[in-house]
């Protein structure tokens, strides 16, 4: 039987609950409790209500065995229709694999043991017009998986693990930096430059202002503008948007945690940077030791440290230095570049940090000493101003975080904003932030700051090979007309 032939006797059954004035929508549900709790508070005889879907339904005479599921757990229910009424039974014939209802009755245990629930009412919440997917077992097209994520919640038990993990993730982001003192605050998503990272941006227009404006690639430079506003510690869990490429790793829109701390600097922030994670990870996976990938990552404090110059070096023969056109023959020479009159310091940065990225180790390492060209945002170390105070984290073979001890001399950043709006490539848009330094010029404590990939680290926490795995609705291209 096709799926057209299926609904069609969907809403004949629907039509015959009509007939009998049953509303299969009501607007009203009954006071009820959680599968879990039920079955967690387990008393033989004990009066419950409870709301799902059913998911099976094993028939046997006058006598029915389902399953109903919430997003708690599952409940066998136990159906006889000299219990429900002759009235109640004629709508129970009405009921599909996929309805949702309202089930009230008493709790026991058959005789195998299995915990269930003695039907004596229910009432229909949502009749369902389509079956569950392959009758329950789950779906197996990955495409079909990601563009109709409601369908792989439902069948796919180990899918909804995942994201139930990922809101316990950020629970406990929350509550380790609310814990110590930081505000959690929200930025505008739309901003009339782009800037705060390097990216791509996505162009909007707005009609009533007549003015173009950007999805933020970052919150960066309205989060310090907060400093300078004398809120000393803040963070934001925000969505953030490049229109760049697709990858395992790479969605064009991610959720990003972003932490600024006034009066603190870059080893402030490897300190920071590993106790969240720790404290994450063991809050929700109760462990130091994480499977990923086939691999095991040992988050025992203190992560490696590995130096950027150092590497790029000892590989590319690379040093600080270096202009951009001597580090893109060195990569040429290197077969790592392809012949070009001349690359953005970002897109060296990005070619050299994917060639390294494969060597990199499969346990937390600090990547550090990067070169200041390559960090327009960054303080430059003491003894040596070609290298700044930045780190980057890597595990499980990808970049997690990325940190710095904040520029905050309006000087020498209005310097750097020109400097990158001058070696900007042919047709890109890059302007300096001018309300940016202003705000700056009104003074801006010494700060860290850090942000993390809240996707990645999913990913790292649940063992999950690809972004679009731990993102509910990540973005596909277009399906082809029928027929196309």
């Amino acid at each position: 039987m096709d799926i057209n032939e299926i609904r069609e006797q969907r809403i004949a059954k629907l039509e015959a609950l009509k007939a009998k004035n049953v509303s299969a929508y009501p607007a009203e549900t009954a006071s009820h409790i959680t599968v879990a709790k039920a079955l967690e508070g387990f008393e033989e005889g004990k009066k419950v209500t409870l709301c799902g879907r059913v998911t099976a339904n094993r028939g046997h005479g006058k006598v029915n065995f389902m399953d109903l599921r919430d997003v708690t757990g599952r409940i066998q229910l136990y159906v006889k229709r000299d219990i429900i009424g002759e009235e109640k039974a004629a709508i129970f014939e009405q009921l599909d694999i996929a309805d949702i209802l309202s089930v009230s009755g008493e709790l026991f245990k058959t005789h195998t043991g299995e915990l269930t629930l003695k039907v004596q009412d229910f009432t229909v919440l949502a009749k369902a017009l389509r079956p569950l997917p392959e009758k329950w077992h789950g779906l197996k097209d990955v495409e079909l998986r990601y563009r109709q994520r409601y369908l792989d919640l439902l069948s796919n038990e180990e899918v909804k693990k995942v994201f139930l993990m990922r809101a316990k993730i950020i629970q406990a982001i929350r509550g380790f930096l609310d814990a110590r003192g930081f505000l959690e605050v929200e930025t505008p998503m739309m901003h009339d430059i782009a800037g705060g990272a390097a990216g791509r941006p996505f162009k909007t227009f707005h009609n009533e202002y007549s003015m173009d404006l950007f999805l933020r690639i970052a919150p960066e430079l309205y989060l310090k503008r907060l400093l300078v506003g004398g809120l000393d510690r803040v963070y934001e869990i925000n969505r953030s948007f490049r229109n760049e490429g697709v990858s395992t790793r790479h969605n064009p829109e991610f959720t990003m945690l972003e932490v600024y701390q006034a009066y603190a600097g870059y080893e402030d922030m490897v300190t920071l940077t590993q106790d969240l994670i720790c404290h994450v990870a063991k809050t929700v996976t109760g462990k130091e030791e994480l499977p990923y990938q086939g691999k095991v990552i040992d988050l025992k404090t203190p992560w490696n440290r590995q130096s950027f110059a150092g590497l790029v070096k000892e590989k590319f023969g690379i040093e600080p230095q270096d202009e951009p056109a001597v580090m893109l023959h060195k990569l040429q020479s290197k077969g790592l570049a392809k012949d070009k009159d001349r690359l953005s310091r970002s897109q060296i940065n990005k070619i050299v940090e994917d060639a390294l990225e494969e060597d990199l180790q499969v346990n937390p390492t600090f990547i550090t000493d990067y070169f200041t060209s390559l960090c327009p945002l960054a303080k430059v170390k003491k003894d040596n101003p070609l290298i700044s105070e930045r780190f980057e984290l890597y595990a499980g073979g990808m970049e997690i975080a990325n940190a710095y001890s904040e520029l905050n001399d309006p000087l020498e950043q209005r310097r750097r904003f020109e400097e990158e709006v001058a070696n900007a490539d042919p047709g890109e848009k890059k302007c300096v932030d001018e309300d940016y330094l202003l705000a700056l010029e009104h003074g801006m404590p010494p700060a860290g700051g850090l942000g993390i990939g809240i996707d990645r680290l999913v990913m790292l926490l649940c063992d999950q090979p690809s972004i679009r795995d731990v993102i509910l609705f990540p973005l596909l291209r277009a399906q082809e007309e029928q027929g196309a």
